[in-house]
């Protein structure tokens, strides 16, 4: 039951929505989930600072899962993400942060796992 919450401070078009949607859901079984429960959230135009300024462009990342990974699963799922927002939105990997959050409780269709 992962949830990817991707934010840019570019703009992002319908074309790049959907390919970013699908690449998220291939890269999150790096980690050993499935994207038959990911729910995603693209954001674009964000106002991103980054070191300091907002003149160049920025990717955020927020991972959140039900249970946990390994560090080498997180790092190929990292690199996929930068990959991403290169290859969509021209982000060099540089100016791309992602967190990760392994949660212990989630809660769907009326019950907790």
């Amino acid at each position: 039951m992962p949830f990817i919450d991707a934010r840019f401070s570019t703009p992002v078009n319908e074309v790049q929505e959907e390919n970013i949607k699908t690449k998220l859901g291939e890269a999150i079984t790096l980690i050993g989930k499935s994207e038959a429960y990911l729910m995603v959230q693209i954001q674009g135009d964000c106002k991103l600072y980054f070191k300091g300024n907002k003149d160049d462009e920025s990717a955020y990342f927020e991972v959140k899962l039900l249970g946990k990974s390994t560090k080498a699963n997180y790092e190929k799922l990292t690199a996929a993400l930068c990959e991403l927002a290169t290859e969509e939105l021209g982000i060099p990997s540089n100016r791309v942060y992602v967190k990760f959050e392994e949660i212990e409780y989630w809660g769907y269709d009326s019950f907790v796992f």
